[in-house]
């Protein structure tokens, strides 16, 4: 037995000096890896593995996370190119690239400072389209201010056959208020087929023209002639002396009369002709202080879906005066406010092609923006009238028809589908003088 022992004893000495051999060798080893590498040897004492720092210089939040359990080996990743080349080629970097490539893959693509960044880059967007829009109103202050703005309008007096005299004389059949000749000229209207007829005595807004007279002309030829003592001194036709001849009616640009403060135009409405009156001395013009407005407010920019006619039709407008206007109606937008859908019309005006026009009234107009409705102007739709697609649409820029302002004008009002229930507290106010 004590020789057993003896034996066992032997070879476990045996035993424990190979192990010991085997550790010192395997030290002396991590000891020569570590210098090829480049590194400081650790003490003899404290045989640990070297910790690997990352070589970029990542915030706090960013730095990278424990590396994951050891996967089998896969082909390597591409290198980041925000890595330094020495790093690459660095042993010790290769192990914290990984860990740091796979870190940086999880931070969002915005840090916190990116972020502020595009909110104070939203600011001067929103800020802009404000300044925009206050600049669109201001100049549609002094549009409506001008000489020949809608401030000046005076007089809108239908044409009958035969001659019409006009002039301040009590004597014409036109009679002129303010400073003017007494006798400006003579008005004929000769020829034509009858036009059709219209809804006398239906005259809205506290329009003050007159319903159609019945012996109206459509079509007819409209002369300008001199009065029994010829045309006043100063009288002008588009800026040239007065001269007696055919006006130009019914084109884009129809003929036009001045004399001193004076403008005069004759117009076609449905097939039946006026005088247009305006004096950019009246009483509207100068005592004009300014236009009411609500707050711009962004939540009235909406995006429209846009829904196509197909194919379009001929939307009947009707207006203050009670002839009906036949306009292109392309399609119908859709949007939403307050969380509720709406849809408007719009139409097409004779010779636009780059806008849309609004008509519409909304709940506010029983309170505080003009009771017969408002105007509005839009781009087309992103993909044109004929396809669907989307319209953007600001209610900041609802502006008052010209019957806002005075009696005399001849405006178009709301279709049935464009009379809404919501309150849009956006855009030009209620005009009050």
């Amino acid at each position: 037995m004590k020789q057993r022992m003896a034996r066992w004893s032997s070879t476990a000495g045996a035993l424990g000096f190979l192990a010991l051999f085997a550790t010192l060798a395997g030290i002396g080893a991590l000891r020569a890896a570590a210098q090829s590498a480049g590194q400081q040897p650790a003490p003899q004492d404290a045989v640990e593995v070297p910790t690997v720092e990352s070589p970029i210089d990542v915030p706090q939040a960013m730095r990278p996370k424990p590396p994951a359990p050891k996967q089998p080996a896969e082909p390597p990743a591409a290198k980041s190119p925000a890595m330094p080349r020495a790093a690459r080629k660095s042993g010790k970097g290769r192990a914290a690239i990984g860990s740091v490539e796979a870190s940086l893959a999880d931070v969002p693509a915005e840090s916190p400072a990116e972020k502020s960044a595009v909110e104070v880059a939203a600011a001067p967007d929103a800020a802009g389209w404000q300044a925009d829009l206050l600049a669109w109103r201001a100049q549609r202050e002094r549009e409506l201010a001008a000489p020949d703005g809608w401030l000046t309008l005076v007089g809108l007096e239908w044409l009958k056959t035969g001659v019409n005299s006009f002039g301040a004389a009590t004597d014409n059949q036109i009679q002129i208020q303010g400073q003017a000749p007494e006798h400006l000229g003579l008005l004929t209207v000769m020829g034509g087929a009858p036009a059709a007829k219209t809804h006398a005595g239906k005259s809205k807004a506290g329009a003050k023209a007159a319903a159609a007279p019945p012996d109206a002309q459509a079509g007819a030829i409209v002369q300008l002639l001199a009065p029994r003592d010829g045309f006043p001194a100063g009288l002008e036709i588009d800026g040239s002396p007065a001269r007696e001849g055919p006006l130009d009616v019914d084109g884009p640009k129809p003929s036009t009369l001045t004399w001193k403060g004076l403008t005069m135009v004759v117009l076609n409405r449905g097939g039946r002709y006026m005088l247009r009156i305006k004096n950019a001395d009246a009483p509207t013009r100068t005592g004009f202080t300014g236009l009411k407005w609500f707050a711009p407010d962004p939540r009235y920019r909406v995006t429209a879906r846009w829904i196509p006619f197909t194919p379009p039709h001929i939307e009947k407008i009707p207006t203050v005066i009670g002839t009906t206007l036949d306009l292109p109606a392309p399609g119908v937008a859709e949007f939403e406010i307050d969380g509720k859908t709406w849809r408007l019309e719009p139409v097409i005006e004779a010779g636009e092609q780059s806008q849309l026009f609004f008509i519409l009234r909304d709940a506010t107009s029983k309170t505080t923006t003009y009771g017969s409705g408002r105007f509005l102007h839009t781009a087309l739709p992103d993909h044109g009238l004929a396809a669907p697609g989307e319209l953007a649409i600001d209610f900041n820029q609802l502006y008052n028809p010209p019957c806002a302002y005075t009696p005399y004008a001849t405006c178009p009002l709301p279709p049935e589908q464009n009379r809404l229930a919501v309150a849009i507290e956006a855009g030009e106010q209620r005009y009050a003088q």
